[in-house]
């Protein structure tokens, strides 16, 4: 079971995917500071709204809405950035795909060569 696992664990698409998530993570972190710090205050100033103030009382319950902004703005950015990358990726990878111009096939050189010999003679 143990040698399963192992082999399990080491192929590419599960490292890879290790690498992914970790990296996601601190993507996270990086644009949930960009929304806290930068954007959401900018925001706030133009409305003199603080988002993570907001909120409504029932009873002695206490509905966060402020906070559900802050989260779903938070989510359009980091969709929106994971976007920029992935279509500039797919760019890159088109240019790199892009259809070289192929050798054409022997028979057609060997007809250029004879038609060219053919030339010089007349």
């Amino acid at each position: 079971m143990f040698k399963e696992f192992k082999e399990f664990a080491m192929r590419g698409n599960v490292v890879d995917m290790a690498v992914g998530i970790i990296i996601g993570a601190a993507f996270g972190k990086i644009v949930s500071s960009l929304v806290q710090d930068i954007i959401l205050p900018i925001i706030g100033s133009f409305g003199r709204f603080d988002f993570t103030a907001l909120h409504l009382t029932i009873g002695e319950s206490v509905i966060a809405y402020g906070n559900f902004i802050q989260t779903v703005v938070d989510f359009l950015i980091v969709a929106f950035s994971i976007f920029i990358v992935v279509r500039q990726m797919n760019r890159l990878k088109k240019r790199e795909e892009a259809p070289k111009k192929a050798a054409p096939p022997r028979q057609e050189v060997l007809l250029e060569e004879i038609r060219d010999l053919l030339k010089k003679k007349k």
